[in-house]
């Protein structure tokens, strides 16, 4: 009798029907699944190991405080939307730089504790803006005023100066910042350095200039970081005027303030404020903090010309938490393309010193011939040119 290969496994051969062992064995095996089963499911419902939630998690329970609960907590202890506490990037660290003998800037992080415990979040907010957007204010960033919208930090944190600013590479090496400023003034003259400075030139747009706002528009879309020039009483004054609505020192606070508020409504996507002038006025405490204090307060830097050497910006930014930075070098005493670039090669030298350097040059046809000229070729020496906010003295990154 041969063997029957193509016959089903368990049946018998010549009646087909299935063996009574199988069949058995069939009904323990499914037996002892559904017990299986049935244990596993009672195991975790009494265990609540994750499975299932015992608790609701941090966001719903923060949606629904107790009725007894203290009140949610400031500015300096903000929360994230789940509960978490939020922290600055730098809050774990302990941040040190040092400049090297070569002119280069060592930066060394160390470890540090954090305020309370348990975890946090860390907000690491985007330093700039989308290309695509960048003619267009963060309207987070922006109030209504009788005289225009002003900037203001953003609900989550979030600063003007930081919002506008040119990313940086963050490579160690030599750093420079350009400003070339009195944009607006002159249409001939705005238009000429948009269209022939490359983008990583700062400008500086003159609160009393023209056609600010289209002028400032075009500067973003081209990739330049922006401040907004304020007038500021100089010793001469009034032989030497800077121009209507200049800030005075002998004027009350609030009429100073009231003119600041007025310059800045005339544009947006500003990381800071520099002075046009304003010798007189940089040289007196009691008339320069309500103003610094108030810049400071909206998020934005200052940048001082460094024209004056009685200027007491550093001090009074100080005491006020405010970024601040100096310009080392005046590029364009003299009008003459050489001499400017004589100036840029003494910049380069100090930044190389120092790890980096702050220059300032008005919108003139030789100054921006020089500048155009000495940046295409700074990067092939090593040097990155930034914008000023990168090389700003920042309370909040020390």
């Amino acid at each position: 009798m041969g063997t029957d290969l193509h016959a089903p496994l368990g049946r018998n051969r010549k009646t087909g029907r299935r063996r009574p062992g199988v069949l058995r064995l069939g009904r323990i095996a499914a037996s002892l699944c559904l017990f299986a089963i049935g244990g596993f499911s009672l195991y975790t419902a009494f265990r609540g190991d994750g499975l299932e939630r015992t608790k609701p998690p941090a966001a719903e329970q923060a949606a629904t405080p107790p009725a007894n609960s203290p009140q949610p907590p400031t500015a300096t202890t903000s929360q994230a939307a789940d509960g978490m506490p939020r922290a600055e990037p730098r809050s774990g660290a302990n941040v040190e730089q040092m400049v090297t003998g070569d002119g280069s800037v060592v930066t060394k992080y160390s470890p540090r504790s954090r305020d309370g415990g348990g975890p946090v979040l860390v907000d690491a907010m985007q330093i700039g803006q989308d290309p695509r957007m960048a003619a267009q204010p963060n309207e987070a960033l922006l109030e209504e005023t009788p005289f225009g919208r002003l900037p203001i930090i953003g609900p989550d944190g979030r600063r003007p100066m930081d919002q506008y600013a040119r990313p940086s590479s963050g490579a160690r090496g030599v750093r420079i910042a350009i400003v070339v400023s009195g944009l607006g003034l002159s249409q001939t003259g705005t238009q000429r350095a948009i269209a022939e400075l490359p983008e990583e030139i700062t400008f500086a747009f003159a609160a009393s200039g023209n056609s600010l706002q289209r002028w400032m528009q075009e500067a973003r879309r081209g990739g330049h970081e922006i401040l907004l020039q304020v007038p500021l009483e100089p010793f001469d004054y009034p032989a030497n005027d800077p121009g209507p609505e200049t800030l005075l020192t002998t004027k009350p606070a609030a009429r100073n303030i009231e003119n600041l508020h007025k310059a800045m409504g005339e544009i947006t996507n500003y990381t800071g404020v520099m002075n046009y002038l304003g010798g007189r006025f940089l040289s007196d405490p009691a008339a320069m903090e309500p103003v610094m204090r108030d810049i400071g307060k909206r998020g934005l830097l200052f940048l001082d010309d460094g024209t004056s050497a009685q200027s007491k910006t550093a001090a009074i930014a100080k005491g006020t938490e405010l970024p601040y930075a100096f310009a080392d070098l005046q590029l364009d005493g003299q009008l003459d393309i050489n001499a400017v670039l004589k100036k840029l090669d003494e910049l380069e030298r100090i930044a190389r010193k120092n790890g980096q350097a702050i220059g300032v040059a008005s919108a003139f046809d030789e100054s921006v011939d020089a500048i155009a000229k000495w940046s295409e070729e700074a990067a092939m020496r090593g040097i990155e040119i930034v914008g000023v906010a990168a090389l700003s003295n920042d309370p909040k990154n020390p």
